[in-house]
């Protein structure tokens, strides 16, 4: 059975599908981590098990609109399991670097690993393209071990990394991790 057999629905959001984003359950459960080591030089990755396992809840945070009809340069494509939004990717482009940066993409639990994270990352591309992207690019936390595996396998690279972006938040100790795969 390939995604297009299967029975999401994938389109633009509306203004009606805020409250459904909002509530989507994006965290993650994992067994490993990127450990990052700094360097005088760089930094090094290495993946390592964890146990116990580490669930992770993102904090609740204040969001826009699901749809910005009066930004061009944005979009929030969203995925919907018999009319259930199961899933969502908001995007942005920026003209200066032809940047199309992914701002957030979650699908909830029970719809993971069937397709959907990447059928909305398909659209993200395509939007990318529509704009003139040179690459797509994310952050991701080194502990969302499996969202870094699912990036790789959509062909994104690590490309850098901020040691204190989540200093004073409550993902204190994490560090964010960048990844970006050329615009095909």
């Amino acid at each position: 059975m390939t995604v297009d057999d299967m029975p999401f629905e994938y389109r633009l959001a509306r203004p009606e599908d805020a409250k459904a984003i909002e509530a989507l359950d994006g965290s993650f459960t994992t067994r490993s981590v990127f450990r990052v080591t700094v360097t005088e030089g760089g930094f090094g990755l290495r993946e390592e098990a964890v146990n116990p396992p580490i669930h992770k809840v993102f904090p609740e945070e204040e969001t826009a609109d699901a749809e910005a009809d009066d930004d061009p340069d944005t979009r929030t494509f969203v995925a919907l399991d018999s009319g259930e939004l199961v899933g969502f990717a908001a995007v942005s482009y920026n003209a200066w670097n032809r940047r199309l940066t992914i701002e957030d993409i979650e699908v909830a639990p029970a719809h993971r690993g069937r397709g959907v994270g990447r059928t909305l990352m398909e659209r993200a591309v395509d939007f990318a393209r529509e704009r003139g992207a040179g690459h797509v690019w994310l952050e991701v936390t080194n502990i969302n071990a499996p969202a870094i595996h699912a990036y790789r396998r959509m062909g994104f690279t690590f490309c850098g990394l901020d040691t204190a972006l989540y200093e004073g938040t409550p993902s204190a100790g994490e560090q964010a991790l960048y990844m970006s795969m050329p615009c095909p």
